[in-house]
């Protein structure tokens, strides 16, 4: 994550977007964020959207705006001046452009092709073309020197993703994001949880079995794992198979996961007779409870 994190600060300090791509639970959005914060200035956070258009990027006129002046210089004489303006506002690629923020273009390819069709000048002339707003105003914005774009997003195959324009792809540089190694994910298990090496360590091994089994490496991401460890830490549970609360959290998340996605045609019962067969062989077979006893790690 180091080697990655340098690399895309090497391509943003030297003038040139970054793009991660990688399917769900691989840490795209916190890579974003943390390369953000490396950067040291404010973030303006963006999440694509299908109903987004232009506007929603750019800004809109939103009503108007009436001014009235009353000259009464002379008592006798009464003038009144009357004026409707369009009201304008900025929305968040506008403010990140003009201040000079670090945009974080969170899933940008939910949002419809056309709605992106802003950032092709912004990208690559620095210039940001607006409506006309007010008529003493001009129609361009000049990006602040300071202005950095990161963007994420899931595969194309993902439901509800957009083919982005390749025009837009070209100005910035992509970097395919994987799963994780073992080590990283139980890593990052324990301190997102709290619980023991070990049992981070049981749990990341139980749902990289459940993803090899499932055959996708967008099933049964990290996300599972900490969710799991996360009802562990919560409920002083050990994991490990024999212990209930354990166990429950595995077929809740595991299960349903399965379900969602479908396993090799298997029924609802077939695919919890799976998961707790995955249970006993990655973290230890089953075990007696007595009172006062917790489940023993082989």
């Amino acid at each position: 994550m180091a080697e990655v994190t340098d690399r895309a600060l090497g391509y943003v300090r030297a003038g040139f977007p970054v793009h991660f791509r990688g399917p769900s639970g691989v840490g795209k959005t916190t890579l974003a964020l943390h390369v953000a914060h490396r950067l040291g200035r404010p973030v303006m956070l963006m999440v694509g959207d299908d109903e987004f258009g232009s506007s929603d990027l750019v800004g809109a006129h939103a009503g108007f705006r009436r001014r009235r002046v009353v000259d009464n210089f002379i008592a006798s004489v009464r003038k009144t001046e009357d004026d409707v303006a369009p009201r304008w506002v900025d929305q968040r690629l506008t403010i990140a452009c003009r201040e000079g923020l670090t945009l974080v273009y969170d899933e940008f390819t939910r949002s419809r092709p056309e709605a992106n069709n802003a950032l092709l000048s912004v990208l690559e002339e620095g210039v940001l073309v607006l409506p006309s707003r007010r008529r003493a105003e001009t129609d361009y914005l000049r990006v602040h020197p300071d202005f950095v774009a990161i963007f994420t997003s899931n595969p194309v195959e993902y439901a509800g993703v957009h083919q982005a324009q390749d025009a837009l792809f070209e100005r910035f540089v992509t970097i395919d994001l994987d799963a994780f190694d073992e080590a990283s994910e139980s890593a990052i298990v324990q301190a997102r949880s709290g619980v023991s090496e070990a049992d981070a360590l049981s749990i990341v091994r139980l749902v990289r079995a459940c993803r090899v089994a499932l055959g996708g490496a967008d099933r049964h991401t990290v996300r599972s794992a900490i969710v799991i460890a996360k009802v562990v830490a919560q409920r002083g549970a050990v994991a490990a198979a024999g212990d209930p609360v354990f166990e429950r959290a595995c077929q809740d998340v595991l299960s349903s996961e399965a379900g969602r996605r479908g396993w090799n045609g298997l029924s609802a019962a077939q695919v919890r007779a799976k998961v707790l067969e995955l249970v006993h062989q990655q973290a230890g077979g089953p075990v007696k409870r007595g009172r006062g006893t917790r489940p023993v790690r082989p």
